[in-house]
């Protein structure tokens, strides 16, 4: 049998990181197998649902490199094939008209609470043998609800959280069409999932209370149901659940805040799966260890901190010449038009970052121009110092311009002038650099012009 996953997500605000992993774990689990991944778009709210935030859902999954095998599909194109299963149901009396109205559901719940019973349909309209239903309203459009079994209990080996069995007396006969005829979300999935052959179902553990209902649903319809794995919430930084009223931000932002598609996979995967105490692998590891049997039971909690602390391992680890293209891309942002110089500039300042962004705010001194802080300018850019300044730039106008003939023209003007290296070298970084911290003077001034370098010590 080949592994054919899906991630379904409802395009009615942008994607956020609680989401996308819901995305990361059957993408891995069908790369890891060589089976299929899915990506199905579950439009059916149509008041909420929206083409922005199917773009969002597309541009995440295409940066973090979670490429589908088939789709995207889109549930409100396969409105034909719903109805046409439904008016199967209906052939074979699995599902029945209920004429009863909202408010006599409303007044029926009420009663149920006050009697501290659990609030639940009551079977008016299931037509039962020898059973006598009401008369049928004048002008009311019924929904349908589904025959749910009676007696018994549905249950299913969750990957996550174990055995579980619900009685089926627990569950009332689900309305599976509007009265317009519009098919709902626990029936559309069970279609779905069939006509896709899903085998595996990981999703988040919202979904739990839906799984006794479509398991029903797909028996009735004939077929076993997927192994379903339902994973634990992923919690913002203050302990609630990751949502866009709680804070949480698109995928798409961190990707624009200078993340690593890479680092970011590294991270999500930790975030309720892991193999051993493996903080930091590569993409290809993960799809190597990852399976089911080690996803965790408790929920995650979203750390910015260490994600950042990732982002910079893979930031460090990364080949130079394809960073740089990605730090170009924020410099182009910025109007500033990189060079041959970036990849080596990137070399030289990686270990001091965490983002892409972090790395080109130290680019961009490289091509454009720098403003010291006026505190950090008070404090090195002193009278005592400004002749070795001058003195330093006589001395590279005629040097060979490369880090050893550079360190030799400090070393000479430090000795002309009776000065200890970091008297004359946080001067000049700031005058080059707008900060007095930088990595080796001579290598970072050799990636510069001799031309900027000469202005930018003429301005002591």
């Amino acid at each position: 049998m080949k592994v054919r996953t899906r991630f379904a997500p409802s395009p009615t605000g942008f994607i956020h990181l609680g989401n996308i992993r819901s995305a990361l774990y059957p993408w891995a689990f069908a790369r890891s197998l060589q089976g299929d991944f899915i990506l199905r778009i579950e439009d059916t709210d149509l008041e909420r649902s929206s083409q922005a935030a199917v773009d969002v859902i597309l541009e995440g999954m295409a940066w973090l490199g979670l490429n589908h095998d088939e789709g995207p599909y889109y549930q409100m194109q396969r409105m034909d094939r719903y109805k046409a299963v439904l008016a199967d149901m209906q052939g074979q009396g699995l599902v029945y008209p209920c004429y009863m109205s909202v408010e006599e559901l409303d007044t029926l719940r009420e009663r149920q609470m006050a009697a501290k019973q659990k609030p639940r349909y009551d079977g008016t309209w299931r037509p039962e043998a020898g059973k006598q239903l009401p008369p049928v309203p004048e002008g009311v459009k019924p929904v349908l609800r589904f025959k749910n079994p009676q007696g018994g209990v549905v249950a299913w080996d969750d990957k996550v959280k174990g055995r579980i069995e619900i009685a089926n007396d627990e569950l009332d006969d689900l309305v599976i069409a509007r009265p317009d005829g519009t098919p709902t979300y626990n029936f559309c999935v069970v279609v779905d999932d069939i006509d896709m052959a899903i085998t595996h179902v990981i999703r988040g553990d919202d979904h739990v209370n839906n799984t006794p209902r479509q398991i029903n649903i797909f028996r009735a319809l004939g077929q076993e149901p997927p192994v379903y794995a339902h994973l634990p919430t992923v919690l913002n930084e203050q302990g609630e659940k990751m949502s866009k009223r709680n804070g949480a931000k698109p995928v798409t932002q961190y990707r624009d805040e200078g993340y690593l598609p890479d680092a970011m996979v590294n991270y999500l995967a930790r975030l309720g799966w892991s193999h051993g105490d493996d903080e930091i692998f590569s993409r290809a590891q993960f799809l190597e260890w990852f399976d089911l049997d080690h996803l965790g039971r408790s929920a995650a909690q979203f750390d910015e901190a260490k994600l950042r602390w990732v982002n910079a391992q893979h930031l460090k680890a990364m080949a130079d010449d394809a960073l740089a293209p990605l730090v170009a891309e924020h410099l182009q942002k910025r109007g500033i038009t990189a060079d041959e110089r970036l990849p080596r500039i990137c070399a030289l300042f990686k270990d001091r970052c965490d983002t892409t962004v972090a790395l080109a705010d130290w680019a961009a001194a490289f091509y454009a121009d720098v403003t010291p802080q006026a505190d950090e300018r008070a404090q090195h850019i002193t009278d005592a110092v400004k002749p070795a300044l001058a003195a330093l730039a006589v001395a590279l106008a005629d040097v060979a311009w490369d880090k050893a003939a550079i360190a030799g023209a400090l070393k000479q003007v430090l000795a002309a002038h009776g000065l200890k290296m970091p008297q004359l070298a946080m001067p000049v970084r700031v005058l080059i650099m707008g900060t007095a911290q930088t990595p080796s003077l001579d290598a970072v001034l050799e990636l510069h012009s001799r031309d900027t370098v000469l202005a930018r010590l003429l301005k002591a």
